[in-house]
């Protein structure tokens, strides 16, 4: 997909905040070409699953198994 993340309820990157955000969008990566996503982003669901209250790791294996076309519902950086 392109990118990297971090958060989780067993690694939280936002101090009372258990969400998965984007820390890094690799260049020439799917998410780079497409530009609508941004390092910082919080990632709320993905092809409709919701990201709340997992593990990373969960989380990980949700964009691993997420197939060709992904659905991302995302809370924008402030």
């Amino acid at each position: 997909l392109g990118f990297n993340i971090v958060g989780g309820v067993d690694q939280q990157y936002v101090e009372n905040d258990s969400g998965i955000y984007v820390s890094k969008i690799k260049e020439d990566g799917a998410a780079a070409l497409d530009g609508r996503l941004q390092e910082g982003d919080k990632i709320l669901a993905i092809n409709g699953v919701k990201l709340e209250e997992r593990t990373h790791k969960a989380a990980v294996d949700l964009f691993r198994t997420a197939g060709e076309d992904v659905e991302l519902r995302i809370l924008k950086k402030v």
